[in-house]
């Protein structure tokens, strides 16, 4: 025993034959361990070239968060929402509800996460309905419009939203209760 540890350290028994090399004929391995499963890899340091670095180009770039789902990825998974999907009732959570009839014209602003509703104003309350000449003109509009303001400011909420539904567009009647709130010191996000 003493023989051996004498014989490593005087360097005797680190030999070329102990010690395994590599040569450019494969070898054989010599063990079934997992090292002798790894392939041998030469690897040369002498290029200095680099990748190219890629240009980022505007076509390139997509917006996910507003990307609307194909049909076929809409016809695979049904019940799964986008990103935008999910967000947006976080991100914008005071919703503005106009409706207009042929008699009065009713507003309210709504909590999206908590369905909570934060401020309503109609042409058909008793006080309104007694005082305005016309329930549906443009001045029971920007009536409308102001309480909105007011009574969202009461509760707290400066900004809101509104989308408007399909091939609606913002002009007239509605176009002047959104001004209305606009110039009574509510943001639209």
């Amino acid at each position: 025993m003493m023989s051996c540890c004498s014989a490593a350290s005087s360097g005797s028994l680190l030999s070329s034959e102990l010690l395994p090399t590599r040569s450019t004929q494969p070898l054989k391995p010599a063990s079934l361990s997992w090292v002798s499963s790894f392939p041998l890899i030469n690897i040369s340091m002498t290029s200095t070239t680099l990748p190219p670095i890629p240009t980022p180009n505007k076509m390139s770039i997509v917006c996910a968060a507003y990307t609307r789902r194909s049909r076929s990825e809409a016809a695979k998974r049904p019940n799964r929402k986008s990103w935008k999907q999910k967000t947006d009732m976080y991100m914008r959570p005071f919703l503005l509800n106009v409706f207009f009839s042929k008699k009065f014209i009713h507003a309210k602003v709504m909590h999206r996460g908590t369905s909570k509703v934060i401020s309503v104003a109609t042409t058909n309350a008793k006080d309104l309905r007694t005082n305005l000449p016309s329930l549906t003109d443009h001045n029971a509009c920007r009536v409308i419009g102001r309480l909105i303001a007011e009574r969202s400011k009461e509760a707290d909420v400066y900004a809101l939203s509104y989308e408007p539904r399909k091939e609606e567009r913002i002009e007239g009647k509605l176009g002047i209760v959104l001004d209305t709130i606009k110039e009574n010191g509510i943001l639209f996000v």
